[in-house]
């Protein structure tokens, strides 16, 4: 316990040990802000390249509907559209 105590006598050390205490527990970015902190940009930069993934898809399909021929091949498979005359059966397999 003596030694523990001369360690501290030392003004400078004393110092030291007071600023890192605060630098990593006390201030306003201490290490539990920046650990969540790149834990949240990590999460955020995943969803960014799913949207980016989602924003292509519905650019390609964008791009296949300006044929009228596949408007109504979209229309008729994604939307379940028909024409009068007909009647659509839809079959989900589980």
């Amino acid at each position: 316990m003596k030694r523990f105590l001369l360690i501290f006598r030392n003004k400078f050390l004393l110092a030291i040990s007071i600023f890192f205490v605060y630098a990593l527990f006390l201030d306003e970015n201490d290490i539990f802000t920046i650990i969540s902190q790149s834990n949240k940009l990590s999460s955020l930069k995943a969803e960014t390249n799913e949207m980016n993934q989602n924003l292509k898809e519905t650019q390609r399909i964008l791009n296949r509907l300006k044929y009228s021929a596949e408007v109504e091949k979209y229309a008729r498979e994604k939307k379940l559209f028909k024409k009068d005359d007909e009647d659509i059966f839809v079959i989900f397999y589980e």
